[in-house]
């Protein structure tokens, strides 16, 4: 057999196997086995949608030259080591991994099954994934989420549409967010006239506290960095932000639900290159050779619903600025 018998874990998540070993329609060509590794619900989803269809644009049909082992933690950080050692012992061909948690993981598991991340944080060679951007050097490669500028830039839009902000609480799990990056961040926002401040929480209950906090002085707005565990806690970070008529910044996700401002890529644009990479490996290319990449393209979202809720008026040099408004 003429190709490489690699490993390619794709870590995205929930549990649903195809079969093991399957043929192609054509009856002898391998079929590959890629593993998802994620901390989301559930498979139908639109970025799911889209990374199978980058998928199917590059000729892998699912019942005939590849099968999808999902390992999904539905939020619960704590499954996806034991998720982890299943993809590994399934031997797939690749492991994608959704967030850096589960890339983290994922490099925990194994050194030899490739890894491709996916949003897999910040900084990837600081959280020692790879030994540099151009040249990863092991078994993981992938697609960086942010750095802090991004985050930078979410206050710096809060301020925008809230020119009295004074202060900003920015709240995340340590278990499951970085904290790289954000010493940067908190200097970025002086010049803004904003004193940031980490918030970490691990629980509703601190969420609630954390919020709470920000809320007894004028002048507060919030930022929820971009980790499985704010994203599965969303509603009630959003919930308590608007009940105490604070300003929110986070991903695109949030602020369909209800927070005022997201700036944030594309999931879906984020999955194609990611096939891409998955067919590269598959072919015979080493993840220690393929570099890692930072999204290119961001959008903002404005909910004027929830600025209406919080009094405020968006400037219209704002609006203009925006991808989408939520109305």
């Amino acid at each position: 057999m003429t190709t490489p018998t690699r490993r390619v874990v794709l870590a995205l998540g929930t549990a649903t196997l195809l079969g093991h070993g399957a043929v192609s329609a054509q009856g002898n060509a391998r079929t590959f086995r890629i593993g998802i590794l994620s901390p989301a619900e559930g498979t139908s989803t639109k970025v799911f949608d889209g990374f199978r269809e980058g998928l199917r644009q590059l000729g892998y049909v699912e019942g005939e030259n590849i099968a999808i082992d999902y390992r999904l933690a539905a939020g619960y950080i704590s499954r996806l080591p034991a998720m982890a050692s299943e993809l590994v012992r399934l031997s797939v061909d690749v492991i994608v991994a959704d967030g850096s948690k589960s890339a983290q993981i994922a490099h925990e598991a194994t050194r030899t099954i490739p890894i491709i991340g996916v949003a897999f944080g910040p900084d990837p060679v600081a959280a020692g994934l790879a030994n540099s951007f151009a040249h990863p050097g092991g078994n993981i490669t992938g697609f960086a989420s942010y750095d802090a500028e991004i985050i930078g830039k979410w206050i710096e839009l809060l301020k925008e549409a809230v020119p009295a902000l004074a202060r900003v609480a920015i709240i995340f799990n340590p278990d499951t967010a970085t904290d790289l990056g954000l010493d940067r961040v908190i200097q970025a926002a002086r010049p803004l006239g904003v004193t940031a401040t980490r918030a970490p929480v691990h629980n509703d209950a601190e969420i609630v506290a954390a919020i709470s906090a920000v809320a007894r002085e004028p002048g507060g707005g919030l930022v929820a960095l971009p980790d499985s565990f704010n994203q599965t806690h969303h509603a009630i970070i959003i919930d308590t932000a608007i009940r105490h008529g604070l300003p929110l910044a986070s991903v695109t996700g949030f602020t369909g639900a209800g927070a005022l401002i997201s700036y944030w890529f594309n999931g879906i644009e984020l999955l194609a290159p990611a096939a891409g990479y998955i067919d590269r490996i598959l072919r015979g290319a080493s993840p220690a050779n393929l570099p890692v990449q930072y999204p290119t393209k961001y959008q903002l979202i404005i909910n004027l619903k929830t600025a209406h809720a919080l009094g405020l008026t968006i400037p219209p040099s704002l609006l203009q600025l925006a991808d989408e408004l939520i109305e």
